[in-house]
């Protein structure tokens, strides 16, 4: 069955696609400076009932010229408020890198107002909240190191260089997303109450593996861990096994029902 796009209903969501009559939304935060643009190459990979609703954040892609919050509060209040809409029909969370911090704070969120939970929330290389970051902050870096920084995690398209305005705008999100990725850190595990799945690149040096496992903490029932191919940005660089491995464990946790189920 072919994929198909539906216009996007508000600002916040950027981009959304799906295949036949959908049974479960995957709501996407991006990484770092990322756009809604960045789950594009799923598309032709997403199963039968999936739908993706890739939310489009303040300063990057149609909404660059925003200001982006800078600090998580108003942040996750913002994006919560532009998504409610959203969390109508059966869904899930997921986030790659700072959008899995995001996602995550937003499933608390979520759960202390009271609203309708997440299926699942899906965390893709994001460390742990409470460990400590484990490497060098770069937020403070300049404008030509955090490009080599990106460039060195397969995180800047080489493309981008030939535009330096637009690659300046670009870096103006990533180093604001990642002020306030690298100083989250909790005291301890807060568990989500909805199943917590889990990916990680095996190549990936700025959310390692051993990074990744210590998640397993904030699951309060079911839980799943699994490592793909690549680096940081394997979502892109490998998209037919992020989408088997998100829609197999979303389906091992009984959160992607089969065609016939309910929606609930």
């Amino acid at each position: 069955m072919s994929t198909h796009s539906v216009s996007p209903r508000a600002d916040w969501i950027g981009a959304r696609f799906a295949v036949g009559r959908p049974r479960l939304r995957l709501l996407c935060l991006p990484q770092a400076g990322g756009s809604a643009a960045t789950f594009g190459a799923w598309r032709p990979h997403l199963p039968d009932g999936a739908e993706v609703a890739a939310v489009e954040l303040p300063g990057r892609g149609a909404r660059m010229g925003e200001p982006m919050p800078s600090a998580w509060g108003p942040l996750i209040e913002a994006v919560l408020d532009g998504i409610r809409a959203e969390l109508a029909v059966p869904y899930a969370l997921f986030g790659h890198s700072f959008g899995g911090t995001l996602a995550y704070e937003l499933t608390l969120r979520i759960e202390r107002e009271g609203l309708r939970p997440p299926s699942a929330l899906v965390c893709s290389a994001a460390r742990a909240p409470h460990l400590p970051l484990g490497r060098e902050a770069v937020a403070g870096a300049t404008d030509e190191e955090l490009a080599d920084w990106l460039r060195s995690g397969d995180g800047l398209p080489s493309e981008l260089l030939a535009f330096p305005d637009f690659l300046r705008e670009v870096l103006r999100a990533v180093r604001a997303d990642l002020a306030l990725a690298e100083s989250h850190r909790i005291p301890q595990p807060v568990p989500v109450s909805c199943p917590l799945l889990t990916l990680a690149g095996e190549q990936d040096e700025v959310a390692t593996v051993a990074q990744v496992e210590p998640w397993a903490a904030y699951a309060s029932g079911a839980y799943r861990m699994q490592v793909l191919p690549g680096g940081h940005a394997f979502p892109r660089t490998h998209p037919r096994q992020t989408m088997s491995a998100v829609f197999e464990g979303l389906t091992g946790v009984g959160a992607f029902p089969g065609e016939g189920d309910g929606q609930g």
